[in-house]
């Protein structure tokens, strides 16, 4: 078998990808068009070639990724919540000379995902919620200097759809406290703090590249840093605990140096992963683009009254949007669930901005993490008043924007 595909073979997918490609019934989703033909082109050649496992193409996707950032080391996992799992396990790891203990605080913030909180309370770290700035949707300073204690020992920020808190501050905080931080950076691939990549801050940094990311493989993720005593302690820990991939003085394949878990990624994901990367700019810019004309569109309508407000980046701030989210006006939150079912009636897909306020979760219940019944002012207002719609990586037309423009600002209307 040939090493490559050649043109003629690569035509004639393409052919195939565009006559069985799926079609979304939203007028507007949450997610444009996820895949080019050249991604899933990559991926039938691994197919094609019958070696998906972990392999040459995750290597080399690993090594362009901490490039890119300017990091010295970048690991490849199954997901970003893997990438978060390992973050914490490595933390916590016989091998790490700053190992954190048992029922050490790490601090979060209460607008979050479950798999940004869960690894901290499976690897033996206890959670310490703080509230975050209702303008950024990141973590509020403030609140989190009032929650800093002997107890704590790292603080895990949450870069929300794409944009992040004050990093100087942040890393002022850290450094004057000596506390380890870590960075979930899943939404924000490709936002830049005072020219400095998100994810490059902290101990580690984690990415994710489900199908509704900045770039995707259907599934999988990253993590960096750039410690190799760090960097060796994850990478055991993806794969049984080997060294296997590491310098390995035994010359032994079987050579088991660590606890570990399987969370490893395929070449299939990988090499989708990988050629969406090199497009990364490109689709970043896109979906500034779009947002830009959505919401000047908004504005520059003649029905527009202030209905809504919307997440702008924080100051030395390049961000790398997610979705686009909205703050709608206090006098209609007592028609949201009414205008949000209308929005997804007439094709506009919506969803919460993350998973709101997490502290009102059950699982928090479930595992006693909130007994003093602590209130996040901020978190629940953007939960109360939040939604977000999505931001394509294709140019968005000017009828969609007018759909979209006139759909949105019927809210006082209904």
């Amino acid at each position: 078998m040939k090493n490559k595909i050649n043109k003629k073979e690569s035509k004639f997918l393409e052919k195939l990808i565009l006559k069985y490609s799926l079609k979304n019934n939203s007028r507007y989703s949450l997610v444009g068009k996820p895949f080019e033909s050249e991604d899933l082109v990559s991926a039938a050649e691994v197919l094609i070639k019958g070696k998906i496992t972990m392999g040459d193409i995750t290597k080399k996707f690993e090594n362009e990724f901490a490039k890119y950032l300017g990091v010295k080391y970048a690991l490849m996992v199954n997901s970003g919540s893997s990438a978060n799992l390992l973050a914490f396990f490595a933390l916590t790891n016989p091998g790490n000379k700053k190992k954190l203990m048992p029922n050490d605080e790490c601090i979060i913030p209460a607008l979050c995902w479950s798999t940004s909180l869960w690894p901290i309370v499976q690897s033996g770290l206890k959670p310490r919620f703080v509230d975050v700035d209702v303008n950024s949707f990141n973590i509020d300073l403030n609140d989190l200097r009032k929650k800093i204690s002997k107890k704590t020992k790292a603080i895990l920020a949450v870069h929300i759809l794409g944009n992040s808190t004050n990093m100087d501050q942040l890393k002022k905080i850290t450094n004057n406290q000596k506390l380890l931080l870590i960075e979930d950076t899943c939404e924000s691939l490709g936002s830049k703090y005072n020219g400095k990549f998100l994810g490059t801050f902290g101990e580690y940094g984690t990415f994710s590249f489900y199908v509704s990311h900045q770039i995707s493989g259907g599934e999988g993720g990253m993590i960096v840093c750039n410690d190799y005593s760090n960097y060796k302690i994850i990478h055991s820990l993806r794969a049984h605990g080997w060294d296997r991939g590491l310098k390995n003085k035994k010359n032994n394949n079987f050579n088991f140096i660590n606890s570990g878990f399987n969370l490893r990624p395929l070449d299939l994901t990988a090499a989708i992963g990988f050629s969406q990367f090199k497009r990364l700019n490109k689709l970043n810019n896109t979906r500034t683009n779009n947002r830009n004309k959505i919401i000047s569109g908004m504005k520059n309508s003649p029905y527009w009254d202030n209905q809504f407000s919307f997440l702008e980046p924080v100051k030395q701030l390049k961000p790398s949007w997610f979705g686009l989210p909205m703050l709608i006006n206090k006098k209609f939150l007592k028609i949201k669930n009414k205008y949000l079912k209308y929005l997804n009636i007439n094709g506009i897909e919506t969803r919460p901005i993350i998973s709101g306020n997490f502290l009102n979760q059950p699982s928090i219940k479930l595992y006693k993490l909130n007994q003093k019944r602590e209130f996040f002012k901020n978190a629940q207002e953007i939960e109360n008043r939040g939604f977000f719609i999505g931001l394509h990586t294709e140019q968005i037309k000017q009828t969609d924007v007018d759909f979209l423009v006139n759909k949105l600002l019927k809210i006082n209307q209904l």
